[in-house]
């Protein structure tokens, strides 16, 4: 936990350090003052006044140090809580932008946007409104217990013996709440999901299910979230309970310890020598347990914190990509495979198998296959959104992990099969591949991406406001948009994943003839599915279970035996498909 704080904070861990090291000493400091009690009391029951008073001056100066530097703890603790949320977000933010590209999915983008909002504050709070109760409570009781040892040993050894049992139940409380707070998160994330899913297939569900607009996943969902919240709830009021109790039962052992000391003078004449030990034991028994009693009731709070620290942790444990010590150029435009293996992860199978490939520059290669053949594993280890397993992947004659992460960048452009537009105007995002494009740059990259025959039907032409994500215009146009974007970055290789795919023939047509400008131009890998994108192609390569099946030009491939050919007859037939209208006589009704 701490470690996960010292890196979040960076070069401001230094104020951490102090904080702790100021908490500790506070904690000291009240035990101290505790313990200064006694001789005091001691002197009193003695009848021994002036011995009292000389005592009383430690006692009050304790009080007063302990009162100013709780001021002062608790002013660190907030410089603490200020410097997580100044800098864990930006350290955080650091860490993850140099993580592959391919790291980025909806899991991990959702639990980073938590633990960068919520999880950040929560943090934030720990330092002045957890830490300092909690470090005290601990650093308390070892002092009261020295005290306890020095009055009498069995007491003593009882009180440092219940310690490491109150740990034990503390952490078996911890783990039991930890299991319904993970059950709690996941149902109440795919309660979101399912509330997402309804709102956006309300179509779909409707024409399937009837006036109820198919409600029983969303209520279903909801149900198992409303049970697990109840099943925290529960678990974290029995955890407090358990705790407490565990904290009482030590108490009545060591009053019971007492009962028995006492039990022994009974009947003898109780000397102020024997009575004075036995009095300061129970007053130390009252003070021991205050602060466990304390430290019990944070044990929830600091569950809750520890799923945010661990979130953390798990963040700032994955492994960014190696960069290039000396970064080298591409010398062109080309793409070469060689001897490509790659696993998503170490218990999966192989998504690719020995691929070896060379693109050449200014030519148009198709990826054909199957879905869950490799084909866009294969593009996003070129953009190295991962690195290969075995092998290596070059562009313009450099290994990609050679290659410096802008230079890489600036040498790729990517067509994703779901276009994402950022709130704002045509011309804005067309300018996300370069931001400084002059208005004659925009409008070219519009041309050659097939989008001003769409301006021309839109009254604001380029300043047309697209909406969150593109919601104002159609599936076709967002897909037209993004690939000017692509095209205005001027980048010598461009990949496109599957660009027409779910687009109506109209605006397939234009997807494919703004790739058809393209040849020579660029250097174009493309998923294909549609046989006018294929036809175009320099060479097409046929995928199959995450190799090469076939390689070569499409006439060529066309009359061999294989998955292309059966991929050209699926397509034909498909193309070919019409639902034929039989006419019907008056005659035969």
């Amino acid at each position: 936990m701490l470690n996960t704080f010292n890196r979040l904070l960076g070069n401001d861990a230094g104020i951490f350090r102090r904080y702790l090291g100021m908490t500790l000493v506070y904690g000291l400091l009240c035990g101290l003052s505790i313990v200064s009690v006694l001789p005091v009391l001691a002197s009193l029951l003695a009848n021994d006044l002036p011995a009292a008073s000389r005592w009383l001056i430690p006692l009050v100066l304790g009080v007063v140090l302990c009162w100013a530097l709780r001021r002062r703890v608790e002013r660190a603790g907030i410089r603490v809580g200020v410097a997580v949320l100044q800098q864990g977000r930006h350290r955080l933010g650091d860490h993850v932008a140099q993580l592959p590209v391919g790291w980025f999915d909806a899991h991990n983008t959702a639990r980073l946007s938590h633990v960068t909002a919520e999880g950040m504050m929560a943090l934030a709070q720990l330092p002045a409104h957890v830490f300092t109760p909690l470090i005290t409570g601990l650093v308390t009781p070892l002092v009261v217990v020295a005290a306890l040892f020095a009055l009498d040993l069995r007491m003593g050894l009882i009180a440092l013996l219940a310690l490491p049992l109150l740990l034990a139940v503390l952490v078996l409380t911890a783990r039991l709440g930890q299991r319904a707070d993970d059950r709690y998160h996941a149902s109440t994330a795919q309660a979101s999901q399912r509330m997402v899913e309804f709102a956006q297939a309300q179509s779909v569900l409707r024409a399937f299910n009837g006036e109820d607009g198919g409600s029983h996943f969303l209520e279903q969902a909801i149900t198992d979230q409303q049970q697990a919240a109840r099943r925290l709830i529960h678990v974290s009021a029995m955890s407090v309970v358990v705790n407490t109790w565990a904290v009482q039962a030590v108490f009545a052992t060591l009053l019971g310890a007492a009962l028995l000391w006492l039990g022994h003078l009974v009947g003898q004449p109780l000397a102020p020598a024997a009575l004075v030990p036995l009095v300061l034991t129970l007053l130390l028994l009252s003070r021991f347990v205050d602060p466990l009693l304390e430290v019990a009731s944070y044990s929830e709070v600091l569950r809750g914190a520890r799923s945010q620290l661990t979130t953390v942790r798990e963040l700032f444990a994955v492994q960014p990509m190696p960069q290039a010590q000396a970064p080298q150029e591409p010398a062109d435009g080309s793409v070469e495979l060689h001897e490509v293996s790659f696993r998503y992860a170490e218990n999966q199978p192989e998504t690719l198998r020995k691929i070896c490939l060379r693109v050449e520059p200014g030519s148009m290669t198709a990826l054909v296959g199957a879905s869950g053949s490799g084909k866009t594993t294969l593009m996003r280890l070129i953009a190295r959104f991962f690195d290969v397993s075995q092998g290596s992947v070059r562009v313009g004659g450099v290994d990609v992990r050679q290659i410096g992460a802008g230079r890489l960048a600036a040498q790729i452009s990517q067509i994703f099969q779901d276009a994402y537009l950022f709130q704002g105007s045509i011309a804005d995002n067309i300018r996300v591949g370069k931001p400084d494009a002059s208005e004659a740059e925009v409008l070219a990259a519009a041309r050659e991406a097939g989008v001003m025959e769409m301006l021309e039907r839109l009254p604001e032409g380029l300043d047309t406001q697209v909406g969150e994500g593109g919601t104002r215009l159609s599936g076709g146009e967002r897909q037209r948009i993004s690939i000017a974007r692509a095209l205005i970055k001027d980048a010598p290789i461009l990949l496109v994943d599957e660009a027409t795919a779910a687009l109506d023939a109209e605006n397939q047509v234009a997807i494919s003839e703004a790739l058809a400008r393209l040849r020579g131009k660029r250097t174009v890998i493309v998923i294909a599915h549609q046989l006018s994108t294929v036809a175009m192609a320099d060479q097409v390569v046929v995928l199959d279970q995450g190799q090469i099946s076939q390689q070569g030009s499409p006439a060529r491939l066309a009359q061999a035996p294989g998955l292309y050919a059966h991929f050209l007859a699926q397509r034909r037939a498909a193309k070919g498909w019409r639902i034929a209208a039989q006419s019907v006589s008056e005659d035969s009704v």
